[in-house]
């Protein structure tokens, strides 16, 4: 078992039991690592990951482009399922009120409470050739990415840190704008830190997704669009959170609707 398998495992025999209770209780926005993205040693990626469809809950690496028919038709039905509504104001939105960056305490979410912190587990579930700071299971220091938005891999360093950044696939200002802003702190917490709503991808993408939304910011590798569609319909599914109508008929848009 390799050191995140350790870590899940510490999870689940931590309390995951009572996760399962209140999971449903119910990204961009410079929440990743800081600064500007560093040139990155990029080929292309194979495109490798797991299909979204078969990792409800967001602990499979990844995310794998959705290309049989029947994959999209069954991404078109759940997209189907997510509400819409206008954005709201921001009024009021910090980075704060979501907890504070990366924090092993957000309680209802995989992973958490496993002795290492959020960004560092999103590392070592999509990284691989994982080196490890010395004394530590924890801090990944170095790693092969497949980007998942660039389609390229990425040879990552710590101290090039911001050329992998994790992205909030719901950005947290937007689930402010579209109903978090009354949510209670706790599940303001599980969406900052679930990874069902967390990629590791590369910096320069994350940077220029900001807090948009579908219809405004898309993947630049179009192959996996549409599984970043059903990802963004997961999340919003999960947390009870709407998408603008402009945005959801682009998410039906990548899979063929």
């Amino acid at each position: 078992m390799n050191r995140l398998g350790v870590r899940i495992s510490r999870a689940l025999t931590g309390g995951l039991a009572a996760v399962a209770a209140t999971a449903l209780l119910s990204s961009c926005d410079g929440a990743g690592l800081p600064g500007a993205a560093e040139p990155t040693n990029a080929t292309a990626a194979a495109g490798v990951g797991t299909s979204p469809l078969a990792n409800p809950d967001g602990t499979g690496p990844g995310l794998a482009p959705l290309t049989s028919e029947q994959d999209r038709t069954a991404a078109r039905a759940l997209i189907g399922k997510v509400t819409t509504k206008g954005r709201g104001p921001k009024t009021g939105y910090a980075r704060d009120r979501f907890g504070h960056a990366w924090m092993d305490t957000a309680d209802g979410v995989p992973l958490a409470r496993n002795g290492c912190d959020t960004r560092n587990d999103l590392l070592a579930r999509d990284g691989k050739d994982l080196r490890y700071r010395s004394g530590s299971d924890c801090v990944v220091v170095a790693m092969t990415l497949d980007d998942p938005y660039t389609g390229t891999v990425i040879d990552w360093r710590k101290q090039k840190a911001a050329a992998v950044q994790i992205d909030h696939v719901i950005p947290l200002s937007y689930g402010w704008q579209m109903g978090a802003a009354r949510w209670d702190r706790s599940k303001r917490q599980q969406l900052a830190n679930d990874p069902l709503n967390l990629l590791p991808v590369e910096g320069r993408a994350n940077s220029s997704k900001s807090d948009s939304g579908p219809a405004s910011w898309l993947p630049p590798n179009k192959r996996i669009r549409c599984a970043y569609a059903v990802r963004v319909a997961q999340v919003a599914i999960k947390y009870e959170l709407p998408v603008t109508a402009a945005d959801k008929r682009t998410m039906l848009t990548q899979c063929g609707g």
